[in-house]
């Protein structure tokens, strides 16, 4: 089995389980050309814009990289839905 194949099934296998579809697995669709839906889209864009907003508040090196793995954890775990509230989309 060719390694996108293994990498798709097991993201796929992750979201069966949890229930759960995370920014990353959204990042992972569109690096594959797999078409994102609207709702999906825009998650991402609200992730990132979330994302770069968070990063430049911070003053130093230490509490960059403590909220910079802080956000990768959320990218990772979290639902992708969480990042479709008015909160993320008026940044």
């Amino acid at each position: 089995m060719a390694i996108q194949q293994k990498l798709s099934l097991r993201q796929s296998l992750k979201a069966e389980l949890t229930g759960i579809v995370s920014i990353n697995d959204l990042r992972y669709k569109e690096f594959n050309n797999i078409e994102l839906t609207s709702e999906e889209a825009l998650a991402l864009r609200n992730f990132d814009k979330f994302r770069i907003s968070e990063l430049n508040n911070i003053k130093s090196d230490e509490e960059f990289h403590i909220r910079y793995r802080e956000l990768q954890v959320m990218a990772n775990l979290g639902d992708y839905q969480e990042f479709l509230k008015t909160d993320y989309s008026n940044l």
